[in-house]
């Protein structure tokens, strides 16, 4: 494929795509599974390291631009848990609902109702798997993470996670609202905003 302003997200997982979508509306994008790309080893030891190892892996297979996100909640007096692991956390092929309730058992072991927690998201941005200046950005939503879980929306951790602020779990949350105070989508605002200022650079 021919870079035209068409995007690859580095990722297979429905959830992410439907919100990144909205997020970059004025762009054809893609996903692995969309191009028959298989997943990325990720093998990185920080949000960082995935991040740009899924892009490399993406810009190399599919030739177009690609962006790729790591993400996930970190509980820091759960020793930074699940951290990276977090789409694994309750091991290969767990599904959301099998990571949810063991970040809940550790809490009712620990005798604790919720606890400070935080979702991050890192994005990567490669015009090709050599490109020395990608383009990096972060976004951070601080809340609780809490053995009640509530909501219909969202995916991952999103039920059991209460942000600041609201009243409600993030799967509570309005999309409209989502799409604005999330952890992806102030990362996706600053890369945005990069990407925007100077388009002919980067593709």
């Amino acid at each position: 494929m021919k870079s035209n302003g068409d995007i690859l997200i580095a990722s297979s997982n429905k959830g992410k795509l439907k919100e990144f979508k909205k997020l970059f509306k004025n762009h054809k994008v893609f996903s692995l599974s969309d191009l028959n790309i298989a997943d990325a080893i990720e093998d990185g030891d920080s949000f960082l390291e995935n991040a740009i190892i899924k892009a490399k892996h993406g810009a190399k297979e599919s030739k177009i631009y690609t962006i790729a996100d790591d993400s996930g909640i970190v509980v820091p007096k759960l020793d930074y848990e699940p951290g990276i692991y977090s789409a694994r956390y309750a091991g290969e092929g767990a599904s959301d609902k099998d990571n949810r309730d063991k970040i809940i058992d550790k809490l009712i072991e620990k005798k604790h109702e919720s606890l400070e927690a935080f979702y991050v998201c890192v994005l990567v941005g490669l015009k090709s798997p050599n490109d020395p200046m990608p383009i990096v950005t972060q976004g951070e939503i601080h809340g609780r993470i809490s053995i009640n879980s509530s909501g219909e929306g969202g995916f991952g951790y999103d039920k059991i996670f209460y942000p600041d602020g609201y009243d409600c779990s993030m799967a509570s949350l309005e999309q409209q609202i989502k799409n604005k105070v999330s952890h992806r989508a102030i990362a996706s605002e600053k890369f945005i905003k990069l990407f925007n200022s100077s388009y002919d650079t980067f593709l």
